[in-house]
């Protein structure tokens, strides 16, 4: 494939790769340095393009490997390793103290939350938090599909108005 050729091409893919790039960060910085980390990546190898191959998927794999690598390393840079002499309680997991008061205490108002919750739309809620799926629980309570659905919808809309309330009247005591 000549330069010429790889440009028309590229160019008329410009709009598929930048959606597919924003679809893969989204963020909209990320999307367009990914975008041209691939046209950069696709150019240089050009000559690995085999004619007749599908140009479209040769290159959202060059943008999905790119992605890939660019993902594992901003993990690995993330982790943190202390090699000093004395490292021994840093690293070391026997001595570690967990604290999840604040979890814990997250969970049972939570809980309470949704136990205040009406049975018509508790009940398929709790179904379906614990793995259920939408048609099983509409099976077992001999209700259409459509119902399930608008009752699990109502109650996570319910459940986020309650903490919404119960929040934003901390925030305010604290802030007070």
């Amino acid at each position: 494939m000549t330069a010429t050729e790889f440009n028309t091409n590229f160019n008329g893919l410009t709009n598929i790769l930048r959606s597919f790039s924003y679809s893969l960060t989204n963020d909209s910085d990320d999307a367009r340095d990914l975008y041209q980390e691939t046209a950069f990546r696709a150019y240089k190898n050009i000559e690995k393009f085999r004619p007749g191959t599908n140009f479209k998927a040769w290159l959202m794999t060059i943008m999905k490997n790119i992605f890939i690598n660019n993902y594992r390393r901003k993990v690995k840079q993330n982790t943190v390793l202390d090699h000093t002499d004395n490292n021994f309680y840093i690293n070391s997991t026997k001595n570690m103290v967990t604290n999840s008061a604040n979890t814990n205490i997250m969970m049972k108002e939570l809980t309470g939350m949704i136990e205040e919750l009406e049975d018509s739309i508790r009940v398929p809620f709790l179904m379906h938090y614990q793995g259920f799926k939408y048609k099983e629980i509409a099976e077992q309570f001999n209700l259409p599909l459509g119902t399930v659905k608008s009752r699990i919808f109502f109650a996570r809309k319910a459940l986020q108005e309650k903490v919404t309330k119960r929040y934003t009247r901390v925030e305010i005591a604290l802030e007070n």
